[in-house]
């Protein structure tokens, strides 16, 4: 189990590996996620207001780890698990091919080849969305737990993605959520308003 940056999402097939442009690895979003996190675990006061200033720092990997530990004590067996399944996915993937009635011999080969090359990458992908998710998890039981109302961050491409993944998290918890840009002082903000009561 372990967390680095992958790349960008691949798209396999019998002509070749290409990479999408802007599917980006969800490792690039989890030292953000994590501050987030880290910014809304603490004791709450009733109608009390409070401000964390977000500037993205160095997490090292281990503190991403330890963090998602304390929401998750056996998250070494849940990401496992995790990952297993994913394993059974690409040898399934594999068996299409394998099985494939319009490819050629040759294609097969190729395919197959190409899944091979990409089978530990894709793997790390997995697994660094894997911990993104934990993580969203982690934080939209914090807001419930807290009813926490609002959450404002910086206005970036990162946090945008985080708070965009949070509000999908709410709504499959039937909390309507409304995300908007503000600018404050002439400076953009996000601020996610949660309708909870």
């Amino acid at each position: 189990m372990k967390l680095i940056y992958a790349g960008l999402k691949p798209i396999i097939n019998e002509y070749g590996i290409y990479f999408k442009d802007g599917k980006e690895d969800k490792y690039i979003y989890l030292s953000f996620a994590i501050e987030i996190l880290n910014a809304l675990n603490h004791e709450y006061e009733k109608d009390k207001k409070y401000s964390c200033d977000l500037q993205k720092t160095n997490i090292q990997t281990n503190q991403i780890i330890d963090t998602l530990t304390t929401f998750y004590p056996n998250l070494q067996e849940i990401v496992q698990k995790k990952i297993n399944s994913y394993i059974t996915h690409l040898d399934y993937e594999k068996e299409s091919v394998e099985n494939h009635l319009l490819l050629s011999d040759i294609e097969k080969d190729v395919y197959l080849n190409n899944l091979q090359i990409m089978r530990e990458y894709k793997i790390q992908r997995a697994t660094n969305k894997i911990f993104y998710f934990l993580c969203i998890k982690a934080i939209t039981k914090l807001i419930i737990k807290n009813q926490i109302k609002e959450i404002d961050t910086p206005f970036t491409e990162k946090f945008w993605h985080i708070l965009k993944s949070i509000q999908g998290k709410l709504f499959q918890n039937k909390i309507k959520t409304d995300l908007k840009i503000l600018n404050i002082n002439n400076t953009l903000i996000s601020k996610l308003y949660i309708n909870i009561y």
